[in-house]
């Protein structure tokens, strides 16, 4: 009777932890994990920015999932954080970045990459996502160099993708219309004469580069043009020189981390009036910041999309929901980040299935896609078909959106 008992005990034991398939009675399977990682400067001054990046991220996966599941709970999505900045260099590094994407390479259950800031980072980043077997998708919030998906420089963009297919897309719209707009930008401006330069970064030099090309084609001088050392002590020679060339406006192709608050606080400091602009890459908090309020008043910057108040109603959403949860605004590139996962979990949704090359797939057949930016699709090259650009300027301290920047 004994033995009885103790065998009934442990058949209810093994009915309850669901080892004994009982026919009829379904039994309750754990999901699968679809990790999806993002490769992100975290350390240095990009981090108030790209913080806001990632606090978006998970804003579209709360949004988009049930508890982070998708296809009728068959998976789970895991999304991790990488950091491609190290604390010594305070911006982005190249090593980690190649080993971020490495790690997730090596990852069976990585199906999706997303990054990078920095359009450096993705020309080594893109290669290794790209020769994997099979290759894993990247989706980039904020890279905006041309020949990262179009010929530009020599070998682009062929020598990103190894095996002759792609693996990149990207949500924002490239330099080859943000250059374009800044340079005319500067002529309804009423300059004439312009001093160019450019941190010598992939994303600097090439967006100072589509500037000069349009200025030469509108009627635009360039008085002169330099490469800046972002480790620079200080600018005091340029400053002097560019002096000398008496320009009516200086354009800065770079990121704020190469010192772009030094420059200006130097050029300033020469007693250079002239009207100072550059691109997304110093539209940061932290270059007000670098520079002091006072010397950073009137910089203008150009930047992908539209004025919050004339974005979609996603847009505008996503927008209160970010402000009502972190009580803060979300910087220039978080919506783009909402609106690569919200893309990446569409794809894979659509695939319901753990397979990169499918989800690859998936993404590049985006078309038509109503999302936080708008409607919009991805071309062959992985180029997103918005092409609107506003422009902003440092008012008391404040970036300041001015408006759409459209002209002939």
């Amino acid at each position: 009777m004994k033995s009885k008992k103790i065998m009934s005990a442990a058949l209810a034991g093994a009915l309850l932890a669901g080892t004994i398939a009982i026919p009829g009675l379904a039994q309750a399977q754990e999901p699968e994990i679809i990790r999806i990682y993002s490769s992100l400067p975290l350390t240095g001054s990009a981090a108030g920015q790209t913080i806001t990046i990632v606090n978006a991220i998970n804003m579209a996966i709360e949004q988009k999932t049930k508890d982070g599941l998708v296809c009728d709970g068959k998976f789970k999505i895991d999304y991790v954080s990488l950091d491609d900045a190290t604390a010594a260099k305070g911006s982005w590094d190249g090593p980690t970045e190649q080993a971020n994407a490495n790690k997730a390479v090596s990852d069976p259950d990585a199906m999706v990459y997303i990054g990078t800031y920095n359009s450096g980072a993705a020309a080594l980043s893109i290669p290794i996502l790209n020769q994997a077997n099979p290759p894993l998708v990247m989706i980039s919030p904020s890279n905006t160099a041309v020949g990262l998906t179009k010929k530009w420089n020599e070998g682009e963009p062929e020598k990103y993708y190894p095996t002759g297919k792609r693996n990149y897309v990207r949500v924002v719209t490239p330099d080859d219309v943000q250059g374009a707009v800044g340079a005319k930008w500067a002529r309804s401006l009423g300059a004439r004469n312009i001093y160019l330069l450019d941190d010598t970064e992939v994303y600097g030099k090439g967006i100072a580069d589509v500037f000069e090309k349009t200025a030469g084609e509108i009627g635009l001088k360039i008085v002169g043009r330099d490469g800046i050392d972002g480790k620079a002590a200080d600018y005091k020679a340029l400053a002097t020189k560019i002096k000398a060339a008496n320009p009516q406006l200086i354009y800065y192709g770079g990121i704020t981390q190469n010192n772009a608050g030094q420059l200006l606080k130097d050029i300033r400091a020469a007693g250079i009036k002239a009207l100072f602009m550059g691109p997304d890459g110093i539209l940061e908090n932290a270059f007000i910041e670098a520079a002091g309020a006072d010397v950073a008043n009137g910089v203008l910057t150009t930047a992908a999309g539209t004025p919050d108040n004339r974005l979609p109603a996603a847009g505008r959403k996503f927008i209160a929901d970010y402000k009502a949860k972190f009580k803060s605004a979300p910087e220039q590139y978080a919506i783009y980040g909402y609106e690569a996962m919200a893309v990446a979990l569409s794809a894979i949704e659509k695939v319901c299935a753990k397979d990169r090359q499918a989800i690859l797939d998936a993404v590049f057949a985006t078309k038509n896609y109503r999302g936080a930016l708008g409607t919009w699709s991805f071309d062959a090259n992985g180029d997103t078909s918005l092409s609107d650009m506003k422009g902003n300027r440092v008012v008391n301290g404040k970036w300041v959106t001015t408006g759409l920047l459209k002209f002939p």
